[in-house]
């Protein structure tokens, strides 16, 4: 959903807390729609990124990915696609994006923080990467991860499966402020204000030249990280991986 004050500063939720709030195709669908209607409406100066309770994002649905296993190669490169194409929009969208942060944020909900100019997070949130544990990886979040944190720092997380608390996050680079619980909306709305008393076209400008000095992420990296995830889909790990969590068993890689 996405809701707009009188100041400019808009809201987009992620609302599926029954699914722990997981990004289906049907979620990353309208989270694309939502990006490209707030990068156009010049009365939007601020957006907020936040997520109905519990957690933030426990990452990828379990089922969609499921279904890109057994689907023909052309939807498995579709689906893919998508969730690539809407990190790129919402990384480059023309104003300042602040995540607000409660409890998990795995896998995709991380990849969604990495693309956020300011990360407000609340001091028992819980972060990681968890896609090796189900014979995955950080594929399409992948570019975005190592632009934020860099590649030394992003050794420490990026193919291990284990959780990591908001200290570590912060250390890392990929939360900007600690609060607590009570005070996360405070901040939140604190850091949001901060950037209306810049012009929006110095912001909007400013964002775009700060992605040129970086390490650039072009359509053939993109591309790259399309590749990777496809064929994650289609191998037998990925299969095994799936089909232990609906089982509710550990897969046989898992040992103590």
């Amino acid at each position: 959903t996405l809701n707009t004050d009188g100041r400019g500063i808009a809201t987009m939720t992620l609302s599926r807390p029954e699914k722990r709030n997981a990004l289906s195709g049907e979620m990353i669908e309208r989270l694309a729609a939502l990006v490209k209607d707030v990068a156009t409406n010049d009365d939007i100066r601020v957006l907020i990124l936040a997520a109905a309770d519990p957690v933030f994002c426990s990452g990828g649905d379990l089922a969609w990915m499921r279904a890109q296993m057994v689907a023909d190669a052309g939807t498995r490169r579709k689906e893919a696609t998508a969730l690539a194409m809407m990190l790129k929009a919402l990384n480059e969208i023309p104003k300042p994006v602040v995540a607000r942060v409660q409890g998990d944020a795995f896998g995709g909900g991380l990849g969604l923080m990495a693309v956020c100019d300011a990360v407000i997070a609340t001091d028992n949130a819980r972060f990681g990467l968890t896609e090796t544990r189900l014979g995955l990886i950080p594929a399409t979040i992948g570019p975005y991860v190592v632009a934020r944190v860099g590649v030394g720092k992003a050794r420490r997380f990026y193919v291990s499966p284990r959780l990591f608390g908001a200290e570590e996050a912060k250390d890392l680079g990929l939360v900007s402020r600690i609060v607590s619980d009570k005070d996360l909306d405070d901040a939140v709305e604190e850091e949001a204000l901060s950037y209306l008393k810049a012009a929006p076209g110095a912001v909007a400008e400013g964002k775009a030249l700060l992605r040129r000095l970086a390490e650039p992420i072009d359509q053939e990296v993109i591309d790259a990280s399309i590749d990777a995830l496809v064929a994650r889909w289609e191998s037998p790990e990925a299969e095994e991986g799936t089909r232990a969590f609906f089982d509710k068993r550990r897969p046989l890689w898992d040992v103590d």
